[in-house]
């Protein structure tokens, strides 16, 4: 391949030139790093935050939960809005926002407690609560209108045939994330959490700038067709290939056109009911497992080893996924997922959160990518994100409620049992309700029955 001087316009242009390398893989793993980080700092590392400010401050862990439950509250408001923002917007602007505004919020996180700080003009904010509160929703909105929805948006615009192994991939970051618990467990522990979140505010600034020069929306901007085909090839056969693949696998729905299909209630109840166990854990875990007579790094340790199991079953899944039906293998991991959490309902003894760490990390590793990636293929690349931004509302109302809910029965019983028992059966229920779901036309019309929509 000659390269020309006048073909290089940005960074981009630099890469996309690497002999062999289709440019959609520099994405995914652009992706996976910028996931890593999301999900170390807003996802995987909730807990050890939890457990840093109840130390700190003292407050319980209903109102700890509290700041979840609104983030999730300004979700269900403006998450379909964030999805049309980013079909309408782009992906790559939408990112940039998003991780600027994760690192401010990062930034006034670090000063909870500190009133001068909040004290600006004629807004001062005393209530260390509310400072926490504030914080958090920044960040949760910066994650929402530009992290793990715009990334997936993107990949979703790259790749049809490789779809699910290539958002598998990227996903990998989600774990990598978890993977670095327990530094972030140490950092917090050795130099407390308001420097530790100083500094990651600091790393996202330095990061998100350079990675938006790289970044592209859809392969037709440098023209190239999803999975590696040239818009412009002179190879008619090349051209027709990547082209009838993409025909085959891409319906092109509509948003509206998406939500009167049984499909897509299916897999936004089957996506709530195992999203918000996940999320609550993701929060709750690390005070349980403390309560059990762990340190606070050995509670990450235990998110050490389900990571290290779910990175492996989330590429199995990836490529799986490729080449057979997808329901099955959503049930699979879904069911694998239920069956642990009312395992670590019932124990309190470590060996047993070991084996919950076992059975948690194959089912949660291989479902996330897939109920991703089964959207790309029913619904298409036109409105991905609208249509995931719609399907998440429901998710997010129930987020509201579900990490309060668990905070409130501990506050109130002493136990996660009720909680995590419940959780753990709407997973296997879920997982039943996966069986049902069947590709959908693009000429369906005909809303699902209300009793459909609520089973």
């Amino acid at each position: 391949m000659r390269i020309s001087v006048d073909t290089i316009r940005s960074p981009a242009d630099v890469v996309g030139m690497v002999r062999g390398v289709f440019y959609g893989w520099w994405l995914v793993g652009i992706a996976v790093v910028l996931l890593t980080l999301m999900a170390l700092s807003v996802f995987q590392g909730l807990g050890t935050f939890l457990v840093a400010l109840q130390r700190e401050f003292g407050w319980s862990r209903t109102v700890l939960s509290g700041a979840f439950s609104l983030s999730r509250a300004q979700g269900a408001v403006i998450g379909p809005i964030e999805g049309w923002l980013i079909d309408k917007v782009g992906n790559r602007r939408m990112i940039l926002f998003g991780y600027l505004l994760m690192a401010f919020g990062f930034l006034m996180f670090s000063q909870v407690g500190n009133s001068a700080f909040w004290d600006v003009g004629v807004f001062r904010l005393e209530s260390g609560v509310w400072q926490f509160y504030i914080a958090f929703i920044t960040i949760s909105l910066g994650s929402g209108v530009g992290g793990w929805l715009a990334i997936m948006a993107l990949l979703n615009n790259w790749f049809v045939r490789q779809r699910s192994l290539a958002i598998a991939t990227s996903m990998s970051g989600i774990h990598l994330g978890g993977l670095l618990v327990p530094v972030l467990a140490l950092g917090i522990e050795l130099y407390g959490f308001r420097l530790t979140t100083f500094g990651i505010a600091i790393f996202l600034c330095a990061l998100i700038l350079p990675v938006f020069t790289l970044l592209r929306d859809r392969p037709e901007d440098m023209g190239l067709l999803p999975d590696g085909g040239r818009a412009g090839s002179r190879h008619p056969s090349e051209r027709s290939a990547a082209q009838n693949a993409s025909a085959d696998d891409e319906p092109e729905f509509t948003a509206m056109q998406a939500l009167r299909t049984r499909a897509f209630w299916i897999l936004t109840i089957v996506h709530m009911s195992s999203s918000v166990s996940i999320v609550t854990l993701a929060l709750h875990l690390a005070p349980k497992l403390t309560d059990m007579g762990m340190s606070l790094s050995g509670a990450g340790t235990i998110v050490l080893i389900y990571t290290i199991l779910a990175l492996p079953t989330q590429f199995v899944a990836g490529w799986l996924a490729d080449r057979m039906p997808k329901p099955p293998l959503i049930f699979f991991f879904i069911f694998l997922q239920g069956i642990a959490i009312m395992l670590v309902a019932v124990t309190d003894q470590i060996f047993m959160a070991l084996i919950f760490a076992i059975m948690y990390g194959i089912g949660f590793g291989g479902r996330i990518p897939l109920l991703t990636s089964i959207r790309g293929e029913y619904f298409g690349r036109k409105a991905f994100a609208t249509i995931m931004g719609l399907s998440q509302m429901p998710n997010n109302i129930c987020m509201i409620f579900a990490p309060l809910f668990a905070g409130f029965m501990f506050d109130t019983t002493g136990t996660y049992f009720i909680p995590f028992a419940f959780f753990g059966l709407l997973n296997v229920l879920g997982a039943f309700l996966m069986l049902t779901v069947k590709r959908p036309q693009v000429q369906e019309t005909t809303p699902a029955p209300a009793a459909q929509t609520a089973d």
